[in-house]
């Protein structure tokens, strides 16, 4: 690997490493096919799933190739006029024209004369091709010579999908120039300098456009769709990752070029010592990602599959691109601010606000583990009361039309009448089955439908609004009591939106049972070999298990109390685990590694403070980057996005200004040379003054 290092940082041969990157990047853009849609994430339900089941056998049915549109007219609460009823009435024959059954669109007027609905049965392929066609030309029909304060709205399947389609319109674009905008800003900050950050930039984003499109190559042939959800989360995670190990790669070469002349010298030491902890860190990131192969939602071995192979593109691009671009760039990149060699820049310890908070804990590490880890007590109480699930009509910020169209549809109708839940029983047993399912509480109406080898469909409106905990209630007893009958009724099977979504969080719960033990392993087992330690793993995932907790808690608290968010959306625990975890543990890579290193020379005490001061500022500034990256995810009106960015915001916030700062140095402190075992110790701490060390005796 040295002999890598040595040819991408060479002054010649940086260059041969820019132009082959540069043709190889031009060679896989164009020919590397694409593979994402541009729909909201399909879950992907596993086979076991009645839903899946049921939507399984429905497509032997007649009516396989049809979906449904619902149209509401209302006055805002006021009853209708006699004026309205005959204007809903023209509009609902005009709706008929457009489906492919035009005497069901007869409207239904609610009991209190304040609302009127109309559903519209469509083809299925003709709104897939394009829904958002499809639902204008409804809305424009819908609304066409309404009387004055009449309104109307389009929900059921076609209005929230297209409302969906609508919230990931142009998302890939918003989120990258919002993205590389707070990146930008932040590189400035940085770096104070108004060329520097320009490198690592362009770096970055060639890695994240790359990125994706690997992504998408190598899914295709797997039957995995990268869709726009995983796209944005990918884009993200991608920037964040790679600014975070392009800032560490960045402050140790400008370490390096304070003691040496020679910039292709001080790239080959900068990326011989922090190249492993950016590897180990990358390397912890994409086996935590790739986990998500063992889920059982196709959605999230979709993010997984795919934001692994962005983390790998990411580091490769981090270690082999950037550090050749660096040394092409010569020391002038660094201006106003260009480093200089001088006699002292080889000094172990640094005079300054990280040297002196280090100090400072290391005389009372006690009292600062106590009061650091009762205040990630006190946010984990926002977790009293918490809940995971939300109902169809949440799931989007803002009022879209079809959430708008639904609530009025829970006020004015049965709250379940533009949901559908699907009933499949045997011919034989169907009669019974549907006497079985109108006695189940909770169960408004049911209507047989169709038959199709050997199975009779039997529609059933629930009372309790879509996705609501009600109707998984009702879902749950109408399976139980189907499973309990006996004869043919026992093999009834119960699927539809509602039942979709149950299972769903089913799964999703089942997933996060088994991923998170795995990331557990796997973050210790790198720890482990890493940093040559049993305990320092302990602590290091202790104290970043605190900081999930804690960022969980204040989350609730903020989505509760001040956006409105009843409930966790399905898998957004799992995912906030994953990508705290991970990129949690990178930052304590990055400390504990330089720890080592200096523990070597000047004890465990002198060499975590050494690392404290040599590392806070660069970790400090990649911890805020990376919070505002993920924070980027809120521009989305998709609450489940919204919920993800600011649970990792917090987490890294707190993971970089109060964990990796004096938590985990007080830990360090208070466990000595335990923290290390069964590696041997370093020097003891009262021979370790600051001293320069003949170059070939600091291992790198």
């Amino acid at each position: 690997m040295t002999a890598i290092w040595r040819f991408i940082s060479g002054r010649r041969t940086a260059w041969a490493v820019l132009a082959g990157t540069i043709v190889a990047v031009g060679l896989l853009f164009a020919l590397l096919p694409t593979n994402k849609s541009d729909g909201f994430p399909s879950t992907g339900l596993p086979d076991s799933s009645q839903a899946a089941q049921v939507d399984a056998a429905l497509a032997e049915f007649p009516s396989a190739e049809q979906t449904a549109a619902v149209v509401v007219w209302s006055r805002d609460g006021k009853p209708l006029t006699a004026a309205d009823k005959e204007a809903i009435t023209a509009r609902s024959a005009a709706l008929g024209e457009e489906s492919t059954a035009p005497r069901a669109t007869a409207p239904r007027f609610s009991d209190d004369g304040t609302a009127a609905i109309s559903v519209v049965p469509l083809d299925k392929s003709t709104v897939e091709k394009d829904v958002g066609k499809a639902a204008d030309s409804l809305r424009t029909v819908a609304a066409k010579n309404l009387p004055s304060g009449l309104n109307s709205y389009l929900t059921g399947a076609v209005g929230f999908q297209s409302d969906i389609s609508n919230a990931f319109a142009g998302a890939d674009v918003k989120l990258l120039l919002v993205t590389v905008i707070v990146v930008a800003v932040l590189l400035i900050v940085t770096y104070r300098s108004p060329i520097l950050w320009i490198v690592p930039l362009a770096v970055v984003g060639t890695a994240d456009g790359l990125a994706g499109l690997v992504a998408g190559a190598l899914a295709k042939p797997l039957g995995i769709t990268i869709d726009a959800s995983v796209s944005g989360i990918l884009s993200v995670l991608v920037f964040g990752a790679g600014t975070n190990y392009a800032l560490l790669l960045v402050a140790r070469y400008r370490e390096e070029l304070l003691r040496t002349q020679d910039r292709s010298v001080a790239m080959l030491t900068a990326v011989r010592s922090a190249g492993p902890a950016i590897a180990a860190s990358g390397g912890t990131v994409a086996l935590s990602l790739i986990t998500l192969l063992f889920a059982e939602l196709a959605g999230n071995r979709a993010l997984g599959f795919a934001c692994a192979v962005g983390v790998v593109v990411a580091i490769a691009f981090a270690l082999l691109v950037l550090p050749a671009a660096l040394v092409v760039c010569g020391r002038g990149l660094f201006w106003p601010f260009v480093p200089r060699v001088h006699e002292h820049a080889a000094s172990p310890q640094r005079a300054g606000f990280w040297t002196r908070l280090g100090r400072g804990v290391s005389r009372r590490p006690a009292i600062i583990t106590v009061v650091s880890l009762v205040g990630v007590g006190a946010l984990s109480l926002g977790l009293v009361g918490f809940s995971v699930g939300l109902s169809q009509t949440e799931q989007l910020l803002g009022n879209p039309e079809s959430v708008v169209a639904q609530k009025i549809v829970d006020k004015s109708f049965s709250a379940g009448l533009t949901s559908q839940t699907v009933v499949l029983a045997p011919d034989a047993a169907a009669v019974d089955a549907a006497k079985l399912a109108s006695a189940t509480d909770g169960v408004d109406s049911v209507r047989p439908g169709e038959s199709a080898n050997g199975l009779t469909r039997l529609d059933v409106s629930l009372n309790a609004a879509p996705g609501s905990d009600a109707a998984f209630a009702t879902i749950t007893n109408l399976r139980s009591e189907f499973a309990d009958a006996t004869g043919a009724v026992s093999k009834t099977i119960v699927g539809g939106t509602d039942a979709t979504a149950l299972d769903t969080r089913e799964a999703s719960q089942r997933d996060q049972d088994l991923i998170i033990p795995i990331i557990l392993v796997i973050v210790f087992v790198i720890l482990a070999l890493l940093l040559r330690s049993l305990v320092a793993p302990v602590l290091l995932i202790a104290s970043v298990l605190a900081t999930f907790f804690a960022s969980l808690g204040a989350s609730n608290w903020i989505f509760q109390h001040l956006l409105g968010f009843p409930a966790f959306n399905t898998n957004v625990i799992l995912f906030a685990f994953l990508f705290l975890v991970a990129l949690g543990v990178d930052y304590n890579i990055f400390l504990t590694t330089r720890a080592r290193e200096e523990r070597i020379l000047h004890g465990t005490t002198e060499g975590m403070i050494g690392a404290l001061a040599s590392t806070g500022g660069v970790i400090t500034s990649a911890g805020i980057l990376l919070a505002a990256v993920f924070a980027v995810l809120g521009v989305l009106p998709v609450v489940a996005l919204t919920q993800i960015g600011v649970i990792v915001c917090i987490g890294v916030l707190l993971d970089t200004l109060v964990v990796r700062t004096v938590l985990v140095p007080a830990l360090v402190f208070l466990t000595g040379d335990r923290f290390w075992w069964p590696s041997r110790a370093g020097r003891k701490d009262r021979t370790a003054q600051p001293k320069v060390e003949e170059p070939e005796s600091v291992p790198v």
